[in-house]
This record gives structure tokens, sequence and C-alpha cells, in this order.
């Protein structure tokens, strides 16, 4: 973006305690196979504005601590008996990066500047062999520090270990005021402790969950790919924005009783459905496991897939609700497992099966702060059809451009974006038409107004068919 930037690097000496040696946790072997698949980093990365006043030399005392503080950022890969494995370092150094640029640029394009890098660190690889696994850069614009970059590789964190990162250096948007859990636990201590008896025996429990999901599925979840593609692309990755849907869904959880997470889930699945014409949906589940002790505030990658059916046929969406309620509560209960144990298990039934077969959808809803915002006050908001007619004109889907590959035919992810249901989504155009992608983005606002606005709405999905 501009013609001429000069970096520096500030060295960054850090100590801390909880060194050691420890096998890779499962959640980490589930973000490596991640990785093995789609070829994508995963890291977690971002461009933050920097408060007036603050200099290079506290922002680099803020790295230092949160590095002494968290064992997991100290973190690199080590060589174990059997394969990888955990090394937290006791001290170390990295550097903050100080990016300074024209001091006649447009503080707009520095803004820009500053999401661009954060963006393509987003999309360097990281070797965790060598690098620490937090980078921070700070730009610097007429000798002011204006923005700061963080980005932190997958291996060590999830969506809530990011978050909670972030309200320690004070990016959280708000104050986040939180005592210390005595029981949250380090990651070599997980590592550790998913080697013991106790949980080999949740992790036996849960493969035996997704062995029933397993045993009896087709090939692929929305069959074999044909020839084609968009633009001479499979793989397209896009955004999907209904406000209208977020007025829905919290009519929805208000008048059954749930929250809005398991209303989208199941307002997904009939518009999946009708699309499609796949019911009963197995899909995967991205589940936090923050609700198992001392995991809360843990900085870990502790997300996994979970597994669940829902069936959307010859019902109403208000009954599909109470199903995926249900599918998602054992979904999150065996989402805790070996990956490599899961790993075994399916070729195993691979070969009992006769033929490979996987699931390839993936859901995963990762708000945080906008979640709780849309489950509070249900009963204080009634939604009318007027309040949703209004903000109709507001939806909006637009496909950002292609991908190289994808382990799923379709990947729904909801993000944390205020007021508004907003989807990214990646689609496999060798197994959906254009049409029934843009069918089934547009059918989940069509879904969750019908179904707002009438209790005993059905959900119109017939098995076998290709939508309508």
């Amino acid at each position: 973006m501009f013609a001429q930037t000069v970096q520096a690097h500030v060295p960054v000496a850090f100590a801390g305690p909880g060194a050691g040696v420890a096998p890779l946790t499962w959640g980490q072997k589930a973000i490596m196979q991640d990785m093995r698949e789609t070829g994508w980093t995963h890291n977690v990365s971002g461009a933050h504005p920097v408060p007036p006043g603050v200099t290079v030399e506290q922002v680099a005392a803020e790295f230092a601590a949160l590095m002494a503080r968290h064992p997991a950022l100290r973190m690199r890969l080590g060589e174990g008996d059997g394969g990888p494995c955990q090394v937290v370092s006791a001290t170390g150094e990295t550097v903050l990066d100080v990016v300074d640029v024209p001091d006649d640029a447009d503080p707009a394009d520095v803004a820009t500047f500053a999401y661009d890098l954060g963006h393509a660190r987003l999309l360097s690889h990281y070797d965790l062999y060598h690098d620490w696994s937090v980078k921070m850069a700070v730009i610097r614009h007429r000798g002011v520090l204006v923005h700061r970059v963080l980005t932190i590789d997958h291996l060590v964190v999830d969506g809530t270990a990011t978050s909670l990162l972030l309200a320690d250096l004070g990016l959280a948007g708000r104050p986040v005021r939180r005592v210390a859990d005595p029981r949250t636990v380090q990651i070599l201590d997980l590592g550790r402790r998913e080697e013991t008896p106790s949980l080999r025996r949740v992790s036996d429990r849960a493969v035996r969950h997704w062995a029933e999901h397993l045993r009896d599925i087709p090939p692929l979840t929305f069959g074999e790919p044909a020839a084609g593609g968009r633009r001479g692309h499979r793989y397209w990755h896009g955004r999907f924005s209904s406000p209208a849907a977020y007025l829905a869904v919290r009519a929805i959880a208000a008048r059954t009783r749930t929250d809005t997470s398991r209303v989208l889930l199941a307002v997904i699945a009939v518009a999946i459905g009708r699309a499609t014409g796949v019911s009963p949906l197995t899909a995967k589940l991205i589940v936090g496991n923050r609700f198992r002790p001392g995991f809360a505030e843990a900085i870990a990658p502790l997300s996994q897939n979970g597994v669940l059916r829902v069936d959307t046929a010859d019902t109403t969406v208000d009954e599909v609700v109470a199903r995926a309620r249900r599918a998602a509560v054992s979904a999150g209960k065996y989402a805790y497992y070996d990956p490599a144990q899961l790993a075994e298990v399916s070729d195993r039934l691979d070969t009992e099966r006769g033929y490979p077969a996987r699931i390839s959808c993936r859901i995963n809803d990762r708000r945080v702060t906008t979640r709780q915002a849309a489950d509070v006050g249900l009963h204080d908001d009634p939604v009318t059809a007027e309040r949703i007619r209004r903000r109709a004109d507001e939806t909006f889907l637009v496909w950002d451009g292609p991908l190289d590959h994808l382990p799923e035919q379709v990947f729904i992810t909801v993000e944390d974006q205020p007021e508004t249901v907003y989807l990214q989504v990646i689609f496999d155009f060798g197994c959906f038409t254009e049409e029934q992608a843009e069918r089934l983005l547009r059918g989940v606002e069509e879904v969750a107004v019908e179904a707002a606005l009438d209790p005993a709405a059905p959900t119109r999905v017939v098995p076998g068919s290709a939508g309508g």
C-alpha cells in the first residue's frame, strides 16, 4: 500500500513458570489434523487500535508479561517417542515489530495497512519447532503508535482462549473482570491428564457415540462431486448477513425457551434440507468443551468436532428446534476425545461398511460476545412482522473468492457480528449448484422468518429431492 515503510525489531525477553515437556493435547491433535486436511494455517490474527499515549516500551512490557503469565504462549513443538510433543520454555526472547508508515499517509489508509498486515500474518505458516506461538507488531504514524497487530498460532488457542488473551491486553472492547479459577489447567498438565485412565475412558465413551453416527452414513453427506464449479473453481467462500433472520431467531428462541445457538442449528438444518433434500442431516458441530472443570479459562485449544443427527422432514420448525437442542447436548457431551482413537474406529467402520465414508458438513457457531447479547432479554423485546420487514432489505450475499481445497462439502460458520445472522460459508461447487447454495443461504432467513411468525410453520423438507 505504501511505497516505503521502516520496520524495527525490539527484543522482548520473558520468563515464567510451568516449563516442561508433555504429549500433545487432544485439541492440538485435532488442529494438526485440520491443518493437514485443509492446508490452512488456522492462525488467529487481527489489528486493534492503540490508545493515545501508549509507547513502544509499554507495549513491549505488556508483551513480555503476557508471555510470562501463560505457559501455552511459551510452547513450541518437540519430538517425543511417538512423534510431536509439547515443550514449554521457562525463558526466552521474541521481538516486537515496529512498523513506521509515511507521515503523509491518510489515517484511513494506515488502518487498512494494519488490517492487511493482520490478514497477511493470518495466512503465514508458523514453524512451531522454532517460532514462538505469538507474534506482535505495532504501527507507528507521525511518531505515535496507532495500531497493534496480534497473531497467535491455533495450536495454543481456540476462540475462547483468544478472547481471554485479548482481555488480558485490554483489547476486548470493554473491561473484563474475572476471578482467577485455581482449578484452571495449564497446557502441559492437560496433555498429561489426557493420557490417564480416567480421561481415556472419557475418550472411549465419546468414540462410541461417534461410531453410532458413523456406522450407516453415506460416502459423502451431499453425494459424490460432479464435474463443474463456479468460474472454473470448485471451492468458494462467501458471506451471508441477515438482520431479519437475527430478529426471527430471537423470537423463536423466546417462544421455544431455548437459546439462539440451538435455533440457528435447527434453522440451518432445515434450510439445508429444503435446498438439498438431505434429511436426516448428520453434521459435525464444533464444540468448545469449556464446561469441564478447570477448562473455562484455560489457554489451550479445547474445541473439537462433535457429531449430531437432526431429522427435518415431515414436521414443524419448532419440533426441529427441540430435536436440535437434544442432539446438540449429546454432541457437546461427547466432543472431548483422542482424535487418533476416533481415526482408528473410523477406519474399522469403513472396512465393515464396505466403503469409505465421512461427514462432509461442518457447522461452527463461534460467537462469543454477541451470543450472550442475542440471548439476553428474549422476552423483553417482542419481535413483530413489521420489525422483521423493516430489516429485510439489509440482507446480502457475496462470494469473496475461490479456495484450493476443502475437506468438507459445506462449512458454515456463525460469526461474532452484532444484531445480524452473519455466516461465513465455504461450498464445494462440485456438489452444489450456485442456485442450491444461494437457496440454502437465503433459506436460513426464509425458515427463520416463517417460524417466527407461525409456531406451526412446517419445514417443507422433502427427503431425496434437490430442493424446491
